[in-house]
């Protein structure tokens, strides 16, 4: 009995760890997590003896480090966090309240506490729910308000002096609200619920072959390879030095993730129309794809660090495994001075030259993609005209496929509405915009917000046909023994009844 005892116990420990390696739902160190607290978000990454600042607010992500997402932590002393245990609500001690609010006066003297007392609690180390409880036993009107601004006064309260942080596992959702509310010029002033109709209309699943052209921070990249879920390829165009995939990066996808993504420079689509492409095109300009993305990173990092600390910084600079190595190699290679030692000179040169290569490599890679035409669909959402981009991406797409663009504006779309209508080629084209609004749902006083959105951009949809079948239909236009036909025939649908009937009297 004691043998059959001990066999089964090394077994239950072996599938514990199977499903933490994914980390889905534990928090490891390096992950890329969302920081919440009320309505703001924050993508940072999780690094020990990091300090970050949130809501200003300072502390570190150590302790967050082996909790579940979604864990809601407290900020304690010396900046670091401690999970929040669950404690009944405030309100089920207050349960007294007034019918109305008609006789209190804001005067400013219902509160005994003053801002010296408040701070002294604050230095003696008590919690933030202990002094918005004091707070409430020393206002001499709260009793007499009503229940729902009882609720109100208590809200208002616990987000000035409660220190709480919740970590969330980023999503498209998470980070289009996020970029929306604190950088919508970053992003197009692209609006979650837009971003939700490109991926419908796109039809973007796992398996598909699709190209983009974005200029949203990679968000619409990262919500495209979050949907198809590592399975696919995924063709990139970008202009200048390289793509910026800041957003992309807030994803945390895994290695694998990245197999299936390309990337091409907009300015050699030309040539692979024309079929002058060469390989020899793509030596002339090598450049260190990894420095470039460091480099959007870093914009993308210290612009909202100017502008306000509480907005998308920390943002990763690069997806690429190297990414500290080449940090290092970045910074120091503008004005190099000497090395620290004799061989770091010789390393950095072989690795800028390995990313060359390897960046060559996959400029061919995506090329030789692109010249089978046979994509599944096509994603442009630019600050650019679409109609240039349109025109010389559509070639690339399979018939039968979707297609969508993006714009801030309508005029432009209209443009690009007229011109493919005259191009042809396509079809079931769709001019559309998204209306939102939202509501707050709570018991008694459910109702639209005040404040809403004017406008989330728009979209034009359609789908691809193949152009030989309509030149063929073409040659049946200007047949002169249709066109009589064509108007006789609109003619005597437009006729009203009452003419048709005299018609034959007239005649006889």
């Amino acid at each position: 009995m004691e043998g059959a005892g001990e066999h089964p116990d090394p077994q239950p420990p072996q599938p514990n760890p199977l499903p933490q390696q994914p980390g889905d739902h534990r928090i490891r160190d390096g992950d890329f997590v969302v920081l919440k607290r009320e309505d703001v978000l924050k993508a940072v990454q999780v690094q020990r003896k990091k300090k970050i600042t949130f809501e200003k607010q300072w502390f570190y992500l150590d302790n967050v480090i082996g909790h579940s997402y979604g864990t809601t932590f407290e900020v304690a002393g010396g900046g670091s966090l401690q999970p929040k245990k669950k404690k009944e609500e405030l309100t089920s001690e207050t349960k007294e309240a007034g019918v109305d609010n008609r006789n209190i006066v804001d005067d400013g003297k219902s509160q005994k506490l003053t801002q010296d007392d408040i701070k002294a609690l604050k230095d003696k180390g008590i919690k933030g729910e202990e002094i918005v409880q004091q707070l409430i036993e020393n206002s001499t009107t709260f009793r007499d308000k009503t229940e729902f601004s009882q609720d109100k006064y208590i809200k208002k309260k616990k987000k000035k002096y409660e220190a709480v942080v919740t970590v969330l596992k980023p999503s498209t959702r998470i980070l289009s609200v996020m970029y929306y509310a604190r950088e919508p010029g970053k992003i197009n002033h692209m609006r979650y619920d837009t971003l939700a109709q490109m991926l419908t209309f796109g039809n973007i699943r796992a398996g598909n072959k699709m190209i983009v052209m974005e200029t949203c921070a990679g968000l619409v990249l990262g919500a495209m390879m979050e949907r198809m879920g590592g399975f696919g390829s995924i063709i990139q165009l970008y202009t200048g030095g390289g793509p910026v995939r800041a957003a992309t990066a807030c994803f945390g996808f895994p290695k694998s993730f990245l197999n299936g993504l390309y990337e091409f420079p907009l300015n050699k689509v030309d040539s692979l129309l024309n079929g002058t492409f060469s390989s020899e095109m793509l030596s002339p300009e090598p450049k260190d794809s990894a420095t470039v993305e460091e480099r959007n990173g870093l914009e993308e990092k210290q612009a909202p660090e100017q502008e306000n600390e509480d907005s998308v910084a920390e943002a990763p600079e690069s997806t690429l495994p190297e990414e500290p190595e080449s940090m290092e190699i970045a910074l120091e290679d503008p004005e190099y001075k000497g090395p620290k030692e004799k061989g770091s000179r010789r390393d950095y040169i072989q690795e800028k030259q390995r990313r060359q290569d390897e960046q060559r490599k996959r400029h061919l890679e995506a090329a030789a993609l692109l010249k089978e035409r046979n994509a599944d669909g096509l994603i442009v959402a630019s600050r650019f005209h679409p109609i240039p981009l349109l025109m010389s991406l559509l070639p690339f797409v399979a018939p039968s496929r979707p297609f969508v663009v993006y714009c801030q504006y309508k005029e432009p779309l209209l443009e690009c509405y007229t011109k493919l209508r005259e191009r042809g080629g396509v079809i079931n084209l769709k001019l559309s915009e998204t209306w939102l609004r939202n509501y707050q749902v709570l018991p008694d006083r459910s109702h639209p917000k005040l404040l809403m959105s004017g406008g989330g951009g728009y979209l034009l949809s359609g789908f691809t046909v193949a152009m030989d079948n309509l030149k063929a239909d073409a040659s049946l236009k200007p047949d002169s023994s249709l066109k009589p036909m064509a108007s006789t025939l609109e003619l005597k649908t437009e006729e009203p009844a009452a003419k048709k009937r005299k018609c034959p009297v007239s005649d006889s």
